[in-house]
């Protein structure tokens, strides 16, 4: 397996593996970047692919003193699991509505 990419000119993060690309697709914001998908190739589901891509993106975004807004399922649910990455998080602002889950 490789490694982790940024592909600016897609807006999404890459992981080449033997069955295709992994991808985290985001919209960049102002300091911050919104994942709102992700997505393994579906004979390596299950195999911590998924969680390998993510934890990369979050390391990349905190290399580039960025926040993220996740909006895909997937990275709320790690980020919930893995707490040592919630400085990352976008502090909602007062009567801000959060946007809607994109599947």
């Amino acid at each position: 397996m490789h490694a982790i990419r940024n592909n600016a000119a897609l807006n999404r993060y890459e992981l080449d593996t033997e069955a295709g690309s992994a991808v985290a697709n985001y919209r960049p914001l102002p300091g911050a970047i919104a994942i709102f998908h992700t997505e393994v190739p579906l004979p390596l589901r299950g195999r911590n692919i998924g969680v390998r891509l993510v934890r990369g993106v979050l390391e990349d975004v905190r290399r580039q003193g960025l926040k993220v807004v996740p909006q895909c399922s997937f990275v709320r649910a790690f980020m919930t699991r893995h707490p040592e990455f919630n400085d990352l998080l976008v502090a909602p602002s007062a009567g801000e509505a959060r946007a809607p889950a994109r599947s």
